[in-house]
C-alpha cells in the first residue's frame, strides 16, 4: 500500500501527537514514509495494518518513529505508535 499524500522533500508539515487526552502540533521538514518488508514487521496479529518506518525533522532534530498505518487519505496520513497517534498533513491545510 502507497502513501496517498504527496510528500516533497522540501516541503512543510503539520504533525498532531495524540496521547489521552493530550495533543500536542508542530511542524516538520524532510518529511519521508517508508513501508517495512515483511521480515521486519511482527507477527502480533495485526497483519491488516503495514506498518512504516517515518522519519522527519522537527527544530532540527532528527526523529524517527515506526507504526501502524490507520488512516490514509490525499490530504493526511495517520500512524499508531504504541499508545501514541501522529497524523500528518501539509502546513497549509488542517489536521
Amino acid at each position: 500500500m502507497s502513501i496517498k499524500m504527496p510528500l516533497k522533500f522540501a516541503g512543510s508539515y503539520k504533525v498532531v501527537t495524540r496521547s489521552g487526552e493530550a495533543q500536542k502540533e508542530e511542524f516538520c521538514q524532510k518529511l519521508s514514509m517508508t513501508p517495512l518488508s515483511g521480515q521486519e514487521q511482527d507477527t502480533s496479529g495485526e497483519q491488516d495494518q503495514p506498518r512504516y518506518l517515518v522519519t522527519y525533522f522537527c527544530f532540527g532534530c532528527r526523529r524517527v518513529l515506526e507504526g501502524r498505518l490507520k488512516e490514509n487519505r490525499e490530504d493526511r496520513v495517520i500512524f499508531q505508535v504504541d499508545d501514541r497517534e501522529f497524523e500528518f498533513c501539509p502546513s497549509a491545510g488542517s489536521c
